[in-house]
């Protein structure tokens, strides 16, 4: 009798849960074994049908019943503790990957939206961290720019014949679906790109399945790098999203994506993006000096950082594109201990790497602040900026 095993696809199948997997290594560039795990996906995907998983070549319908709110943690990941509130957080003074410096010396942290042979390159985003901020993101995410999104979906060329095809560039966990599925009608096609396939399968698994008039919402996942972004690459495309992803391109990059949408006459809506602006409830000598070493630190390798949401405007509207800029900070409190106190550690921790001078004061200040984090005494508005483009319609838009 031959022997079987389970595959992650699945596992979720039968019970609508990501396994734990292998995941981002610690900040120290060694894994940890014995890592606790967070069971479950970020929200079930129900009858969501899944199309093209990296774990499978075969469709999957995610279904059973509703895992827990935490993603699931890979054991080569640091270990995560369950607070009362329901948050995750990493244990000690470590920095969960991607809420801090976690590249060796010429990496880039984050997904890299170009070709080229980095299958072997460790991710460096870590499911914890995407959802731990996942609440803070969903509540920053502008509103105001969705009333002129629907009407010019609701009118592009070839609606009438089918749904919404979207690409989600550098999806990671997949929240940016799970936040504005719903909050548009119609049937949708959702294509996730990214580089990691341990986020794509949670992504995939997690998917939303139905929009906001109870629509069906599918998805299907693509794994690559796509900086050589072009018009027939998106043919056929009803809306480019992204989010915290603009910070993290060069001013080429950029210019691609831009290229690519208004070629293709597809609307881009890009949230998220840094500006580069942090405001304390109480104010430290140390705030702008830290603020200063952060975002040159953004800037490393040609990375645009908080400069990248006005080269993108321009990029957009130098082609013809109808431009709407609007704030989404995150408002960071009392009730977000867990998310605050890993933003705390990874911007210090970016800023003294980029300045290692500011470190005898900067551990001192960073004290301060987690003390005041954990009495519930620090409130910090981390600002953002929203883009919302709109291309002229084409006949390659559907």
């Amino acid at each position: 009798m031959r022997k079987t095993t389970a595959t992650p696809v699945d596992m979720a199948r039968q019970t609508g849960r990501i396994p734990a997997q292998p995941g981002p290594r610690d900040t120290n560039g060694a894994g940890r074994s014995g890592a606790s795990v967070a069971e479950g996906a970020a929200a079930a995907a129900g009858g969501s049908e899944v199309r093209g998983m990296v774990t499978s070549d075969e469709a999957v319908t995610a279904g059973g019943s509703a895992p827990s709110d935490a993603v699931a943690a890979g054991a080569a990941v640091i270990p995560v503790v369950a607070l009362p509130s329901g948050e995750a957080v990493a244990s000690g003074d470590d920095v969960i990957a991607g809420a801090g410096p976690v590249a060796r010396p010429g990496e880039r942290p984050t997904v890299r939206l170009r070709d080229g042979g980095e299958e072997d390159d460790a991710p460096r985003y870590a499911p914890e961290w995407l959802q731990l901020r996942e609440p803070a993101d969903a509540a920053a995410r502008s509103l105001d720019l969705l009333d002129p999104l629907r009407i010019r979906l609701a009118n592009l060329p070839g609606r009438a014949s089918g749904g919404l095809a979207i690409h989600d560039l550098g999806c990671g966990t997949g929240s940016m679906g799970r936040w504005l599925a719903a909050r548009l009608d119609g049937a949708q096609h959702w294509i996730l790109h990214d580089r990691d396939p341990y986020l794509l399968h949670f992504a995939a698994v997690a998917s939303p399945r139905a929009a906001a008039d109870g629509s069906r919402v599918t998805v299907e996942t693509r794994r690559g790098d796509v900086a050589r972004l072009t018009p027939d690459a998106l043919r056929g495309a009803s809306l480019v999203t992204a989010s915290a992803l603009l910070d993290v391109l060069t001013r080429e990059e950029i210019d691609t994506l831009a290229a690519a949408c208004v070629g293709a006459g597809c609307p881009a809506l890009l949230t998220l993006s840094v500006a580069g602006r942090v405001d304390f409830s109480q104010e430290d000598p140390l705030d702008a000096q830290i603020a200063a070493a952060f975002n040159d630190h953004q800037r490393r390798g040609g990375l645009l950082g908080p400069d990248a949401v006005t080269a993108a405007a321009e990029a957009f509207a130098e082609r013809g594109a109808t431009v709407r800029l609007h704030p989404s900070p995150w408002r960071l409190g009392p009730d977000q201990p867990a998310l605050t106190g890993q933003w705390l550690r990874g911007w210090v921790g970016a800023a003294v790497e980029q300045r290692p001078e500011l470190a005898p004061r900067a551990e001192k200040y960073l004290a301060d602040r987690l003390a005041a984090c954990a009495a519930g005494d620090l409130r910090v508005t981390v600002h953002h900026s929203d883009l919302l483009a709109l291309p002229r319609p084409t006949g390659g838009a559907s």
